[in-house]
């Protein structure tokens, strides 16, 4: 069944309610609000996506998974956020980070230190924090995409 919702980036547009997941804590800075979307980019075959609040048009964020522009990006997070979500292990879980574009888009950076993990599964969802200090808030992803490429993967 069809649910209309109002999006930033695509006006009004009909999402399965299957696409609804549930940030009990909210996220950062908008901890009030609880429902949000993940949306595809309308470019095919874009890594990037939409997180749409379910109910608040005017808040979206660029997300992007950590996988697809960096080599090898680990996932270490508390108990308390697996739990959060009803997930034993990483496994489980898609794994988002939220992105920043500057006013020079190749400046775009995303905040590996809070991921967004959702357990698809349960329709969960939490900013975790992660517990490693190699990943920063502003994580250069045209650098890592190049890195990447100059080893191969």
């Amino acid at each position: 069944m069809g649910i209309k919702i109002q999006t930033k980036p695509f006006g009004e547009i009909e999402v399965s309610e299957l696409q609804v997941i549930d940030f009990p804590d909210g996220i950062l800075g908008f901890d009030f609000i609880r429902k949000f979307v993940v949306l595809d980019a309308e470019d095919e075959g874009s890594p990037f996506k939409w997180m749409q609040a379910f109910d608040e048009k005017d808040l979206a964020f660029i997300i992007i998974r950590p996988a697809d522009f960096m080599q090898n990006y680990e996932l270490i997070i508390s108990q308390s956020d697996y739990e959060a979500v009803n997930a034993k292990s990483a496994d489980e879980l898609l794994v988002f980070a939220i992105v920043t574009i500057p006013e020079n888009p190749e400046n775009m950076t995303a905040n590996l230190q809070g991921p967004i993990i959702i357990n698809p599964s349960k329709r969960l969802g939490r900013q975790a924090i992660s517990m490693t200090e190699k990943y920063t808030v502003r994580h250069k992803i045209l650098e890592e995409i190049k890195r990447k490429s100059e080893a191969g993967g």
